[in-house]
């Protein structure tokens, strides 16, 4: 398993190879679903008072040392373990977790991990997304990264480590999900299902866990990253 790291600040190439190819595949997608980019149109059909306008959101980043963790697929255990390493390793050369500023966006095939477990058992998102549980080996029918039990993860030399998505957000990490996938998915979704897209929509954003920030899109959150001085760490 490979973890991609770039210097800060991100060369302006690798940013913009990244930002063309995930909107070569949304552009595709939207052909069918079309998306609302606004940056405030994730927040349409939430009541939840905890949202924020995205921009805001970012301007929240904190910290001297600052990186964007970019999980695109369930990647195991990754896209959770690697911000704890950046943390425990940042801790190790005198740099507490308030000074480190971490972001995790999650799109594409990641977009899962934003949801509570009842979505999971629903709408079987560990088979719709290839994502196993790591407790069981088998598509996971609960958020395998929220409120996990203490010692359920192990890194070798570590040890224990607490990487549950609540746990990371004790710690400063901040996360954000793909408004984008969001909508494609829950569209396609919904016609497999005999559903109406909206409603399917409706009731997965009603069931984001909570402090997860909708963002437009995941290439959008990468670029909003960068501009507020992030490195960037594609999952691997």
């Amino acid at each position: 398993m490979e973890i991609n790291i770039l210097n800060h600040p991100t060369p302006r190439r690798a940013f913009i190879g990244v930002l063309a190819s995930g909107a070569a595949v949304l552009g595709v997608a939207s052909l069918a679903f079309p998306l609302p980019l606004k940056a405030g149109a994730a927040n349409n059909n939430l009541k939840s008072s905890t949202v924020e306008d995205p921009d805001l959101w970012f301007a929240k980043i904190k910290g001297k040392h600052r990186i964007v963790f970019d999980a695109t697929h369930p990647k195991e255990i990754f896209p959770f373990a690697w911000p704890r390493v950046f943390l425990l390793t940042n801790e190790s050369t005198g740099s507490k977790a308030n000074d480190c500023g971490v972001v995790v966006i999650l799109r594409h095939n990641a977009i899962p991990y934003a949801f509570e477990d009842k979505l999971w058992a629903k709408y079987k998102f560990g088979e719709m997304f290839k994502a196993d549980d790591p407790a069981t080996n088998a598509p996971a029918v609960r958020n395998p990264f929220y409120k996990p039990a203490k010692g359920a993860y192990k890194i070798p030399g570590f040890g224990d480590v607490a990487i549950g998505i609540d746990e990371l957000q004790a710690s400063g990490v901040m996360f954000c999900v793909c408004d984008a996938a969001i909508t494609v998915n829950s569209a396609v979704t919904a016609e497999k299902m005999g559903l109406k897209a909206a409603d399917v929509k409706q009731e997965w954003l009603q069931g984001l866990l909570p402090g997860i920030q909708p963002v437009p899109s995941g290439v959008w959150a990468i670029g909003r990253a960068h501009e507020h001085g992030c490195a960037y760490c594609a999952v691997d």
